[in-house]
């Protein structure tokens, strides 16, 4: 089996990557990425990508239809991923996580990828209420990034076939700890605050609703998707990811925060104006298709693992939301020191760069 793995190098790919190399050993996993965040690596014990058979750096936007030769498999997690990010970088969001994918589709489709995985995102349902989504529910997006996720969806439906399965998994909030860390996530953010500061500061009134998923169960879930038989699902699936026990207030989140960590304080906002995205979701399809490949790692133990890396790792930034954890900051530094362009291009003398390739030698 050949996997192209786009964006491996973000925050679910290592995660990913180790997945697909256990289950699969004899595959030839191939990691395609822009590089980003490349650098942002925290608490290795080895460079994530070794478990790869080829590394190659590029931009989906731009990619070489020749990559897809031979491929049978497509794991598209290439995205600008978070809200602020397709706040600011709104056209490249929809490039990236829309147009590119569905270009990145159709071109397999036509050179015999037999699958396609999508990461799509729970966030599809915005402002919901208090009775759990279901997939066929009405969707509110209210960002960017989430009006990408509901149109890749939608343009990916006419492509699938009897010979081109593709499943989008709509994930819940990722959270935990990876070998390249997000600290722009919602869990991770009250555990560097709790570390950082004895403080969790909820910036809303804390009642939002949110479904979590921790980020090696979301490997699991890919590695599920990428083998799912049409029995399961059909050509063409669109199924919430993740676990109805981790469907959570934020407030709740803290609390469970301040309950590892002794003497953290948390605070909250009562002043703040309500945050209309809050969503509970139903998980109960993906149970149903996929029971070997449920949610193994509770909130407790995410917690857990994550506090005790951060203490491996002496981290002790309490300026951590200005830092290179934040995926927003390295972007716009990036742009800020010209390596990138506005599109966020990688520029060398004034040009995009096209490709960077290495192929790593696997040990016999």
């Amino acid at each position: 089996m050949k996997i192209l793995i786009t964006g491996n190098m973000g925050y679910v790919g290592p995660g990913v990557v180790s997945q697909l190399r256990e289950t699969y050993p004899q595959a030839e996993l191939i990691g395609f990425d822009t590089g980003y965040f490349a650098q942002c690596l925290t608490n290795p014990s080895f460079l994530p990508e070794i478990k790869l058979d080829r590394q190659i750096f590029g931009d989906v936007r731009d990619f070489n239809e020749a990559l897809l030769d031979d491929v049978d498999v497509i794991v598209y997690l290439a995205a600008i991923s978070n809200d602020p990010m397709g706040n600011k970088f709104e056209k490249v969001t929809m490039d990236v996580n829309n147009k590119a994918a569905v270009r990145m589709a159709r071109i397999g489709k036509e050179k015999g990828v037999r699958s396609f995985v999508y990461a799509s995102s729970c966030s599809v349902y915005g402002a919901a209420g208090d009775e759990a989504k279901r997939e066929n529910d009405t969707l509110n997006p209210l960002t960017a990034y989430a009006r990408s996720k509901v149109t890749t969806e939608t343009d990916l439906e006419p492509l699938a076939g009897k010979d081109f399965t593709v499943t989008c998994l709509r994930f819940a909030t990722a959270c935990g700890f990876s070998n390249r860390l997000r600290l722009d996530l919602v869990l991770n953010d009250f555990i560097a605050g709790a570390v950082t500061s004895k403080r969790i500061d909820i910036l809303s009134d804390g009642t939002p609703l949110r479904p979590l998923i921790n980020v090696l169960d979301m490997a699991r879930a890919i590695d599920w998707a990428v083998s799912r038989s049409k029995e399961s699902g059909g050509n063409f699936l669109v199924v919430n990811t993740g676990s109805n026990l981790w469907n959570y207030q934020v407030k709740e989140l803290a609390e469970a925060v301040a309950e590892v960590i002794e003497g953290c304080q948390v605070t909250v906002n009562a002043d703040a104006p309500p945050d209309k995205r809050s969503y509970k979701v139903n998980f109960d399809l993906f149970k149903k298709l996929a029971p070997n490949h449920q949610p193994v790692h509770d909130l407790k133990s995410t917690i857990e693992s994550l506090f005790n890396n951060l203490k491996m790792m002496e981290f002790s930034d309490s300026n951590f939301r200005e830092s290179d954890l934040i995926r927003l900051k390295v972007l716009s530094s990036l742009v800020q020191s010209n390596l990138l362009d506005e599109d966020l291009y990688w520029k060398w003398n004034n040009k995009p760069v096209l490709k960077l390739e290495y192929d790593i030698q696997k040990q016999n």
